[in-house]
């Protein structure tokens, strides 16, 4: 679990200025346009960019310096507070900072990406406990075959841009007090494209792009819950004329099982069983995500008593490890009973008379001392 005041380098105390300034700076340091793809510097950027995304909002910050992580992940309603990838990471600096293009000698020009894609998958328990192969039918733009994605009329080709020269954007300078200041901005004619075209494509109408449909197979991890969701990266929308294409975000939806309660990687279930058998002790059948189980009830078992069993649960997802399934016992009472039964339960009455133990509390009073406490 990463130390957010940690990772941007100030103390609990740092003011909202101060923490800001923070991630500016090992942003810029830590950008992956800045480090040639590396991977140390990328999860550093993932980091400091979660650290900023929840210590820039007073709730958040306050959840987290009091509850830490577990607190964040409480608030968010279980599953649905996760770690940024970086794609969210990236998203994030350019909603806080945008603009600083410059720095990284970047014009902001040329083919813009395509939009990112959302949908749904509804899952079963059982899937969420084995994983599972989906096959994602959609519908996304994807390149003209007709223009190759230029955009452009077959046999003619675009041109460059005669406002901006090609570059995609417009520079002005204007004198102040101060100096000199330099304004960059998209070039209004072209978009930032740097092109622009004659005759647009008749199928595509000059987009570089049609919506088709898509079937895309996809490995479903095993442990997810409701509320996560994993990015495909590359896989959306082709962009207009020739663009990258944005990301496909699948969510993840699980059913309801009626047979469990599910905190996290833990599964809660009850069964029913007979007054014999908690007497006796008993080897019963316990619902499980996969096939049965079989628990061992040991005799004098108190109606309500909880058993676990240990790895029985769900996967961490992206982890090690198993949860458990606690199961609780509880006696079944019959509606209606055989005049034998009830020659048996008398003499099991006359044999064992109800008797209340002094100083005995039950499940009411448990609960108001509970309350109390």
């Amino acid at each position: 679990m990463a130390d957010y005041y940690a990772a941007l380098g100030v103390g609990r105390e740092a003011g909202d200025d101060e923490i800001k300034k923070a991630y500016r700076r090992l942003a810029m340091q830590f950008h992956p346009d800045k480090n040639g793809g590396s991977k140390e510097a990328e999860e550093s950027f993932k980091v400091i960019s979660e650290a900023w995304e929840v210590l820039r909002d007073p709730h958040k910050r306050a959840t987290y310096d009091r509850y830490g992580e577990e607190g964040l992940q409480r608030s968010a309603g279980g599953g649905g507070w996760h770690h940024v990838d970086l794609s969210e990471a990236l998203n994030i600096f350019m909603r806080d900072f945008a603009g600083f293009g410059e720095v990284f000698g970047q014009s902001g020009s040329g083919p813009k990406s395509g939009g990112d894609v959302k949908i749904t998958v509804p899952l079963t328990l059982t899937e969420v406990a084995t994983g599972v192969d989906k096959t994602l039918r959609l519908k996304l733009l994807d390149s003209c075959s007709a223009c190759l994605g230029s955009g452009a009329e077959q046999g003619t080709k675009p041109s460059k841009c005669a406002t901006c020269d090609g570059t995609g954007e417009v520079r002005r300078a204007q004198r102040s007090f101060f100096g000199q200041f330099v304004s960059v901005a998209p070039c209004s004619t072209c978009g930032g494209e740097g092109v622009s075209i004659s005759i647009p494509c008749k199928t595509c109408r000059g987009e570089g792009r049609v919506r088709l449909d898509k079937t895309i197979d996809v490995r479903i991890p095993n442990g997810v819950a409701s509320g996560q969701y994993m990015s495909l990266r590359g896989q959306g929308n082709v962009g207009p004329r020739g663009g990258p294409r944005g990301d496909i975000l699948v969510l993840f939806n699980v059913d309801d099982d009626p047979r469990f309660e599910r905190e996290g990687e833990h599964l809660y279930t009850e069964v029913l069983v007979s007054y014999p058998q908690l007497v006796l002790g008993a080897e019963i059948e316990v619902p499980s995500v996969v096939g049965k189980l079989v628990l061992k009830v040991p005799g004098g078992t108190q109606s309500g008593q909880l058993f676990t069993m240990r790895g029985k649960g769900l996967p961490r997802v992206n982890a090690n490890g198993v949860g458990d399934l606690h199961v609780r016992v509880q006696q079944w009472t019959p509606s209606e009973t055989s005049g034998d039964e009830r020659k048996l339960l008398q003499q099991l009455a006359a044999l064992r008379p109800t008797v209340v133990q002094p100083g005995h509390k039950g499940l009411w009073s448990k609960m108001k001392d509970a309350l109390r406490a």
